[in-house]
């Protein structure tokens, strides 16, 4: 069994989607039975597709198309979200979290992506750990 931690696990936007993904399934399969194949699938894989493009933009040279995919990704996150609690699916504390947690991690792709845009003499274009 191999104990390294692999490129992506240490990278902070990782680790930050990750818990946010744990909450986020939790909190979506409470979701009532008659929204279960329409808002609840479409959440959550949204945020599974996010947390796989972030898996594999710690692995590309040049990440910038893909942290722009993850950015849109995170952005229909927020108008799926922000719907689930008009319709009142999710409560105002959950969608408070959400808010901040999807803020948060738009941040830190949009910090990732600036990063991998100016050039240096550093060819890994890694983000910043």
């Amino acid at each position: 069994m191999d104990l390294e931690a692999r490129p992506h696990e240490v990278l902070p936007l990782f680790v930050e989607w990750t818990a946010f993904l744990k909450w986020l399934l939790t909190t979506t399969e409470k979701f009532p039975k008659k929204v279960r194949f329409t808002f609840t699938t479409r959440v959550d894989n949204l945020a599974l597709d996010v947390l796989e493009m972030l898996i594999v933009a710690a692995y590309t040279k040049r990440p910038q198309a893909l942290l722009r995919d993850i950015n849109v990704r995170i952005d229909k996150l927020r108008v799926l979200l922000r719907l689930c609690y008009e319709l009142r699916y999710l409560r105002t504390q959950a969608y408070k979290h959400a808010c901040v947690e999807l803020d948060k991690c738009g941040r830190m792709t949009g910090g990732w992506a600036r990063s991998v845009e100016k050039p240096s003499g550093d060819e890994t274009n890694r983000p910043p750990v």
